[in-house]
C-alpha cells in the first residue's frame, strides 16, 4: 500500500480532489472520498461537477443510490461499497485504512500537521509513504 500525504497550504481539498479523481479514473480505477464534514462533501461534490468546463466526474454520495455503480463515491466512512481501490481522506482526520486499498491520499491543512506526523509514524514498514507540498501552482515531493 502507498499513502500520499498532501499538505494543503494554498488550495482546499475540494480544488485538489478533482485532479486526483481524474487521474484515478483515467487509469481505470475507482475512488472513495472520505470526510466527516457533510458540508465539505457537498463542496467536493460541486467541484467534481464543475472542475472542468468540458466534462464532469461522475459520482454519488454513499447511500443515495446503488453505491456499486459509481466510480467515485463520497462517504463519511472508509467502507468502499463501490469497490474502490483508492481512498482520499479529505478532512485531515487520519483514519486507519485497510489493505483493501492500493493507495490512500491523505489531505491535511497546516493546522493538522501534528495529526499527519502521527499518522506517518504509525504506518508500518510495509507502507510506502510520500509527502507532497504545494509550491506555487504545482505539487512537489518533499523529503
Amino acid at each position: 500500500m502507498q499513502v500520499d500525504f498532501y499538505q494543503l497550504t494554498r488550495d482546499p481539498a475540494e480544488k485538489v480532489l478533482p485532479v486526483i479523481a481524474r487521474r484515478v479514473l483515467d487509469n481505470g480505477g475507482r475512488l472513495l472520498i472520505v470526510s466527516d464534514d457533510a458540508g465539505q462533501l457537498d463542496a467536493i461534490s460541486g467541484a467534481l461537477w464543475t472542475a472542468r468546463h468540458d466534462s464532469f466526474l461522475a459520482h454519488a454520495k454513499s447511500g443515495e443510490s446503488d453505491d456499486a455503480l459509481h466510480p467515485i463515491l463520497l462517504s463519511q466512512h472508509t467502507d468502499a461499497s463501490n469497490g474502490a481501490r483508492f481512498v482520499a481522506i479529505a478532512d485531515g482526520n487520519w483514519r486507519a485504512v485497510t489493505e483493501h486499498f492500493e493507495r490512500a491520499f491523505y489531505l491535511f491543512p497546516p493546522e493538522q500537521t501534528d495529526n499527519a506526523r502521527s499518522a506517518w509514524r504509525t504506518l508500518g514498514d510495509a507502507v510506502e509513504r510520500r509527502y507532497w507540498k504545494q509550491d506555487g501552482g504545482k505539487w512537489v515531493q518533499g523529503p
